[in-house]
């Protein structure tokens, strides 16, 4: 396969990935606002099975702290593909180290390392809810994304290194 067919698979890949995450997020968001506003026993089946119904009868304030971490985890997540389908708009592959690829490369390095922190600080507020007899059952990947924005930025250097290098040959010819 060419390069070119690659990153078009890729885009169609991240596209359908972007749509998901959008419609996972404003499913969460409207299935909290249900269980919150007009229906306590939509608690039960949030969304894909997820269950908090315990935690909202034990404390509302943490079932709102809870549910809070996973919208803003999960529309994190969509924003970070988001950036993703912009450099695939952006990208030249005769000039692929632009500043505009650069800065979204940065921003995505710092949206994955954003995505980490919140998913570790939800991975403690849930050990210190467990502390206090509150089981939370969610797997938050914090580790994960920690990992990925350090390679992000690793990337993020590389392209900005390679963006001074081509400006350095495009004014020496």
């Amino acid at each position: 396969m060419k390069t070119t067919q690659i990153l078009g698979l890729m885009k169609v890949i991240s596209w359908i990935i972007f749509i998901g995450l959008c419609i996972q997020t404003g499913a969460i968001i409207i299935s909290f606002s249900i269980s919150l506003f007009i229906n306590p026993g939509a608690a039960q089946s949030l969304y894909m099975g997820l269950d908090l119904s315990k935690l909202y009868e034990s404390n509302i304030g943490y079932f709102i702290n809870i549910m809070s971490f996973i919208i803003v985890l999960s529309g994190l997540k969509a924003y970070l593909f988001y950036l993703v389908l912009k450099i695939f708009s952006k990208i030249n592959l005769d000039h692929p180290f632009s500043p505009q690829t650069v800065s979204l490369v940065a921003k995505i390095s710092h949206i994955a390392l954003g995505i980490g922190i919140v998913a570790v600080l939800a991975q403690n507020y849930s050990k210190w809810l467990l502390n206090r007899g509150v089981l939370v059952e969610q797997n938050w990947e914090g580790t994960d994304f920690l990992f990925l924005a350090g390679i992000i930025f690793i990337i993020g250097l590389v392209f900005r290194r390679g963006m001074e290098i081509q400006h350095e040959n495009e004014l020496t010819i």
